[in-house]
This record gives structure tokens, sequence and C-alpha cells, in this order.
């Protein structure tokens, strides 16, 4: 094997180390209007694995993405989008995470994300929301409930 070849198959297999095979990107529209109403994210549940990524699609303007300080796990730093611009986050911390548009969290804009097996607390259904941000947070709890429940 040559010297270029195993520089190659090197820095192959430090990749593969580095990105799993099984990370998935899932993409979310940050939209003014959509089937749940205006000042949506398209979806806004999702459910990942440990390494998978969001990648936050400014579809229209005036919208960003940003952790939600309070509703993620313990110890995550957060993240927060600039307005009118795409962001990739990767979430490889298992949990639950809210989500927001920081111009229009007042008006609704929320998310969530589950990540792994993790069980929904009661620190992260009771956190304080503008109120249209908290009946979209218990709608999506609610299916998180069902869900677990089997139905």
């Amino acid at each position: 094997m040559t010297a270029i070849a195993r520089a190659v198959l090197a820095a192959t297999l430090i990749l593969s180390a580095a990105f799993p095979a099984s990370a998935e990107t899932f993409e979310v529209k940050m939209r003014n209007r959509g089937d749940k109403g205006s000042m949506v994210f398209e979806p806004d549940y999702l459910e990942l694995k440990s390494g998978d990524r969001v990648k936050f699609i400014a579809t229209n303007k005036s919208h960003n993405a940003a952790s939600i300080d309070g509703m993620v796990p313990d110890g995550y730093p957060g993240f927060k989008g600039k307005i009118n611009e795409e962001i990739e986050v990767t979430f490889d911390q298992d949990g639950f995470y809210g989500i927001k548009c920081s111009p229009h969290f007042g008006m609704g804009m929320v998310m969530l994300i589950r990540v792994g097996d993790a069980a929904l607390s009661d620190d992260i259904r009771a956190f304080d929301v503008p109120a249209r941000a908290r009946a979209r947070f218990d709608a999506m709890f609610a299916g998180v409930d069902a869900k677990a429940d089997g139905k």
C-alpha cells in the first residue's frame, strides 16, 4: 500500500469515527403560516437518536431557531440562530429540547425535540412560557403522553 493510500485510509477512518453512519439530518421549516396556524415550525415535534442533526430552514423572513433556556437537558449550552439564516444543530445529549423563534415566541412559534428514550419531566411540562406557546406545547405533550400510553 502506498503512502498516499495509507493516508487516505487513515483520514477515512478518522472521519467515519467522527460522523457516525447512523446519524440523520432532519429539516424543519420556519414558516409564517402552516397546517397548524400562523408562525410555526414544520414539523413542530421530532424524535431523534443521539447524534442526529436538525437543519432549521428560514422558509419565510424574520425567523430564527433558538433553544429555550430551562427547557433543555441539564448542562446543555443552548444555541441561537441568526434571523433569516439556516442553522444546523447536532443533538447528542438525550432529553427534551424546547425550541423557539425568538421574535415570535409570544405568538406561539415553538417546537419540541426528543432525543433518545428520555421521559418528559415535570420541569419541562411546567416551564413558564407565553400563553400561545403554552397551548402549543401542551398539545405536543399530549401527543408524547398518548404515544407513551400506546394510543
